[in-house]
């Protein structure tokens, strides 16, 4: 065990009020956080930190999971809230771990989760409908920005020539639907961001982009064509548009509109795209050499590919 390790170890377990804890272990985490397993009193937990230099994304979010967790949003329940803490140098909090499956190909092809996927589309409709009615002042201080003029904006400070989305970005601008409604939004909920055993899903993860907006975002992301992972079931590689409408409707009493998640879905698809240049420049630039980050960039063409196809209908 590193020094540094040893000292997270020692710290951890004076922030659990025990002796000890165990089975310190890294495990793979997304670019703005550390993730952890132990144990304390026969209990595995999971740790999370955010890296050094981190965007202090943690700082709402152990409020959003126990906001999440009291409306029945199936999510990791919070032990410690340590996101306003230096006890472990950086922000943090703890959670109970949960057993399940994160890897796509898996959920979508392994015989083991044929029933999880025969009710996939109506547990996240659910799980959307819960969040969606959360009241947003039960989470202060959530970001509340425009994402088109978000993305617009990063799109243009990276400085390099996309005519396919600039044309995607005009279309967008003249077609926007009004927003019927403001909730908070996950913004993040795909396959690869959620826990999913034999019986179903199990827990929503990965709440650091969670923002207040229209909750038919969280639709049109979940039915970006990247997060179906090469199948043809349009939601999250699963279902049906017509079947998460009605099971988002039995679910919320409201009915999505199909064109206002078609241009969630297209805006989803411009996101993503952008995403793939920043994580391309990343690599170019040398601020994080990765060849994954450099294989991701090739990935841009293909997003355009399928914000055209949208706008010609072709869902």
């Amino acid at each position: 065990m590193s020094t540094s390790q040893d000292a997270l170890e020692r710290n951890l377990a004076h922030v659990m009020g025990v002796e000890y804890i165990s089975d310190l272990t890294r495990l793979t985490a997304g670019a703005s956080r550390e993730t952890w397993s132990f144990v304390a009193r026969d209990q595995k937990l999971i740790l999370q930190r955010e890296r050094s230099g981190g965007v202090g994304r943690l700082r709402h979010e152990p409020a959003l999971l126990r906001a999440a967790h009291g409306a029945g949003v199936p999510v990791p329940e919070v032990v410690i809230d340590g996101s306003r803490s230096d006890e472990l140098e950086r922000p943090f909090m703890v959670v109970r771990f949960i057993d399940g499956e994160t890897i796509a190909r898996r959920i979508l092809r392994d015989g083991a989760f044929a029933r999880a996927r025969s009710t996939f589309v109506t547990d996240v409709a659910d799980t959307l409908a819960r969040l969606h009615s959360l009241p947003i002042e039960a989470v202060p201080g959530l970001d509340a920005s425009d994402p088109l003029t978000m993305y617009e904006k990063l799109l243009r400070d990276l400085g390099q020539p996309h005519p396919a989305f600039e044309l995607v970005i005009r279309w967008l601008r003249e077609h926007r639907p009004p927003s019927a409604r403001q909730s908070i939004v996950h913004g993040d909920l795909r396959l690869g961001n959620v826990l999913v055993d034999e019986g179903g899903l199990r827990a929503v993860l990965d709440w650091e982009l969670a923002h207040v907006g229209d909750p038919m975002e969280d639709l049109g992301w979940l039915c970006v064509r990247a997060w179906r992972f090469g199948s043809q079931a349009p939601v999250a590689g699963i279902g049906s548009y017509k079947e998460l409408f009605e099971a988002y409707e039995q679910a919320s009493g409201v009915r999505p509109d199909a064109d206002v998640v078609r241009w969630w879905e297209v805006f989803g698809t411009l996101r993503w795209g952008v995403i793939c240049i920043m994580q391309m420049t990343a690599h170019m630039t040398g601020m994080t050499r990765s060849h994954e980050l450099a294989a991701i960039g090739r990935r841009v063409c293909e997003t355009e590919y399928d914000a055209f196809r949208l706008l010609e209908g072709r869902w």
